[in-house]
């Protein structure tokens, strides 16, 4: 029992900390309904510049150790509060009237400049802060230690939302921000300044991210990767809790807190002979319960429905028929596509490059179409990716199966998973529908993780090569390029059919398309699973170009790459994916191999098309016969 109390103890400990990063990410989602991937940087900065700070006093003083610390944790919320008011009255004020997913993007480019900064202020090396002056000691309960410094993280969660409510309930500012929340432009008929509004909410929510990751100084080393790591779990208590509801986020961080506890506790228990061996499930816990809670209440444990939630579309159009001029510079270009590959030689870095690039173009067509054309809006694509991938590379190496049937079984395994999940996702839209599916990816990515004895575990699969005359790169590549084309082809005619113009009404008015005796649900359903179908074609290509595999395929990281190409490229046209895969692949490939800061570069130009080409890369066409809906 006292291995209990103690697990239970640090549980609290990291719920404390959740909560504090949760409720800034929760309080700027309320008010300016954007979902802000940038919350976890601030997390990252705010650690950074505390062990700096912290180090750096105490060094030039040692007898000013305690105000050093607590000053460093004090002057880095407000630093961080800071650049989070800089970065929202220079960038994000200008996308608040934009479609939610191009603030969606702008967030990522900012995750890509504030990364790349941190590595030229700080490095690459891990950064250690000091213990904090006067609570390095223990107490005892139960004849067993317990730190002091963690009894007082505690305590502070409870101290926050004590004085977070206070603040939105007791005071003019919390009065406005509660309105705002409640409907920003019914607020701003009745006087209250909305950028000043806008801009203080986006600072305190920084400052308590920032606050959050300084009090982590004792407890982790400050590193370049706590930026996804820390937005991850802040957006799983979030969603949780419901989207911008403060005492929402407390309970779902306890609830996960402690859970994540007693898994942890109990691999060390034995019950009747049987061995409840769990800590391996703590890297995926709470992403179960996110999934449990969107699929029992979709609004969260405290939340409440939000129809702004839901994702802005232009005008339903038709694709109309090419004109015999681009379908002649259609037809000119497979042809020189050909040709390339054809002359190019096996080992050219170009030609591994091309088939990268239309891999990732099949990927991102696939997201594209569930997209465009169903509304459905996912956050964890890369799961059937990384599914064709590994059920490619297992038929080959484990059945020994050649690598066509392997080429061709493995979508359909990647289907059926989709179908195991498509009903449940399908019930929600907007933000619940995105987290949802990000839930569902990483459980299947801990699944793969951990499977040692069949997915090879976090080592992967190796060996994994085409056979025959598809052994030379060069008919590789143009099986690749054959697949890609016939996969636009047969996206193109079903945005022409009756079932896409079926997909947009239940996207746009599902009401109406129900009082017309058709079901949502079902063509929702096939598209979600086409979806998947697709994109698990392009992972066990993927496989077979590169020889192994490995969990990192099924990771936020790469499902959030996908996500990019898709908007880059333009939600509006069918080509989108193909300017946004090939610009996105190209960019990230030249910018990483010639400059240092590679990410802030990406970064930068993304924030650029957002700015001047909302509608995407595609939106410089200009010509109706490109758009989808």
């Amino acid at each position: 029992m006292e291995s209990l109390l103690f697990q239970l103890l640090n549980g609290l400990a990291s719920a404390s900390t959740l909560f504090l990063l949760a409720s800034g990410l929760s309080l700027i989602f309320g008010v300016s309904r954007i979902v802000n991937f940038a919350h976890g940087s601030f997390y990252m900065l705010g650690l950074y510049l505390a062990c700096s700070l912290a180090n750096g006093l105490t060094a030039y003083d040692p007898q000013l150790a305690v105000s050093a610390y607590w000053g460093a944790i004090l002057a880095s919320s407000l630093l961080v509060a800071a650049l989070g008011l800089l970065i929202e009255r220079g960038i994000l004020r200008r996308l608040y009237d934009a479609p939610e997913l191009m603030q969606l993007l702008a967030s990522f480019a900012l995750v890509l400049l504030l990364r790349d900064a941190t590595l030229a202020l700080w490095g690459a090396e891990d950064r250690l802060g000091p213990r904090a002056p006067g609570l390095e000691g223990h107490f005892t309960i139960l004849d067993r230690r317990f730190p002091v410094y963690d009894a007082l993280l505690i305590a502070i969660g409870p101290i926050v939302l004590v004085s977070l409510w206070v603040l939105l309930t007791r005071t003019s500012w919390g009065h406005c921000v509660r309105a705002a929340s409640e409907d920003r432009d019914m607020s701003a008929l009745l006087g209250v300044n909305q950028p000043r509004l806008l801009a203080s909410v986006f600072a305190l929510g920084s400052a308590l991210a920032a606050f959050a990751g300084a009090l982590q100084m004792p407890r982790e080393p400050a590193h370049l990767a706590l930026d996804l790591h820390a937005v991850g779990d802040a957006f799983v208590v979030v969603v949780v809790g419901g989207l911008g509801s403060i005492p929402g986020a407390f309970l779902a961080s306890l609830f996960i807190g402690l859970t994540k506890a007693l898994c942890a506790w109990a691999g060390d228990v034995n019950i009747l002979g049987v061995d409840l061996s769990m800590p391996k499930l703590t890297l995926v816990v709470e992403f179960v319960i996110m999934a449990l809670v969107l699929m029992i209440r979709p609004w969260g444990l405290l939340g409440k429905p939000l129809t702004a939630a839901r994702l802005r579309h232009q005008p339903d159009t038709a694709p109309q028929d090419l004109s015999k001029t681009q379908s002649s510079l259609i037809a000119a270009a497979i042809v020189l596509g050909v040709i390339a590959i054809s002359y190019a030689g096996s080992n050219d870095y170009g030609l591994i490059l091309g088939v990268d690039a239309m891999l990732m173009v099949m990927l991102a067509a696939s997201l594209h179409w569930m997209m465009s054309a169903a509304g459905l809006h996912s956050f964890g694509h890369a799961a059937y990716f990384g599914a064709g991938a590994y059920a490619a590379g297992l038929l080959s190496l484990k059945l020994k199966w050649g690598f066509f049937a392997s080429v061709l079984m493995a979508p359909f395994v990647a289907a059926a998973l989709a179908m195991v999940f498509a009903s449940a996702c399908i019930r929600l839209s907007g933000v619940y529908l995105a987290m949802l599916t990000l839930a569902f990816s990483q459980i299947i990515w801990s699944v793969i993780f951990q499977w040692d004895a069949l997915a090879g575990g976090s080592n992967g699969l190796v060996g994994i090569w085409p056979e025959g005359v598809f052994a030379e790169r060069r008919y590789f590549a143009l099986l690749v390029f054959v697949l890609l084309v016939l996969s636009f082809f047969a996206i193109r005619r079903a945005q022409q059919s009756y079932w896409a113009l079926a997909l947009r009404a239940a996207r746009d008015s599902p009401l109406r398309l129900q009082a017309q005796g058709l079901s949502p649900d079902a063509l929702q359903w096939f598209a979600f699973v086409s979806a998947a179908w697709l994109a698990g074609l392009a992972g066990a290509l993927f496989a077979f170009s590169k020889g192994s595999i490995s969990p990192d395929l099924l990771s936020i990281s790469r499902s959030i790459d996908v996500l990019v190409m898709v908007l880059l490229g333009g939600l509006q046209s069918l080509w989108g994916p193909l300017w946004g895969g090939l610009s996105f692949t190209g960019l990230q490939d030249w910018l990483a191999r010639d400059w240092s800061y590679w990410r802030a570069m990406l970064g930068l130009m993304l924030l650029g098309i957002i700015m001047l080409l909302p509608g995407g890369l595609s939106a410089m066409s200009g010509s109706k016969a490109f758009k989808t809906s």
